[in-house]
């Protein structure tokens, strides 16, 4: 069996040294690996506009990402931002107020997620480790993957429904045609927690697990260089 939980881990959290929340200040640093060189605060103070922006979009789901983004830049000029209640206070102060009063989270909640999710490159880890998962469990083997939000979710479902229906040929893809599975589902929906479960770890309110049980030992894909 595999298991993934996702995302960031309550040790990061509670560890204000980390840089992972703004519950209380700390240092911009967000990295899982602490012998990496990137850090939160180089992407703050050194990413362009156009750079931010598309982070805070993409990673953040952040639907003011270029407002935010523009305002970073122009407050950096100058002085640099050195920790995570600076930041947030910032984008605190330069987000619409409308929205501010009727959001239930703060508004650097994504923006902060999208700078954890590029310092540590998370989406791209997640789908090396699902490839390997996926090809070194035996044949019966479980996976079980808990994700956080909608960008892990959205990832786990696409790539196992790829194996789910995966086509026999390259020909047969033109078709829709399909050889027999290598995975199926053993959750046909997400599992979500209990509102008894929130309660007591409302850390858990966004989770989804979803689970699958491998059905035959993957193939190699042909080369199609010369299609």
């Amino acid at each position: 069996k595999v298991l993934f939980d996702l995302g960031i881990s309550s040790p990061h959290v509670d560890d204000k040294e980390r840089g992972f929340s703004f519950m209380s200040d700390g240092p911009l640093d967000m990295r899982f690996d602490r012998r990496q060189k990137l850090t939160a605060a180089d992407v703050v103070n050194t990413y362009r506009e156009e750079h931010l922006s598309k982070i805070f979009f993409e990673f953040g789901e952040e639907p003011f990402g270029r407002r935010i983004a523009r305002g970073i830049c122009e407050r950096r000029k100058n002085i640099n931002f050195k920790s995570t209640l600076e930041l947030a206070q910032f984008i605190e102060e330069i987000s619409p107020v409308n929205v501010r009063k009727r959001q239930k989270i703060h508004p650097a909640t994504k923006v902060f997620q999208a700078l954890r999710i590029e310092v540590n490159n998370e989406l791209d880890s997640l789908k090396e480790g699902l490839r390997g998962a996926a090809s070194l469990l035996r044949v019966g083997g479980r996976i079980v993957v808990i994700s956080y939000h909608s960008l892990e979710d959205r990832i786990v479902k696409h790539f196992f429904k790829d194996l789910m229906k995966p086509p026999a040929s390259y020909e047969e893809s033109i078709y829709k045609t399909y050889s027999d599975p290598f995975f199926e589902a053993l959750t046909k929906k997400p599992v979500i927690p209990s509102e008894e479960e929130i309660l007591s770890n409302p850390r858990s309110r966004s989770a989804k697990l979803r689970a699958y049980i491998k059905l035959k030992e993957l193939k190699e894909p042909d080369n199609q260089d010369s299609q």
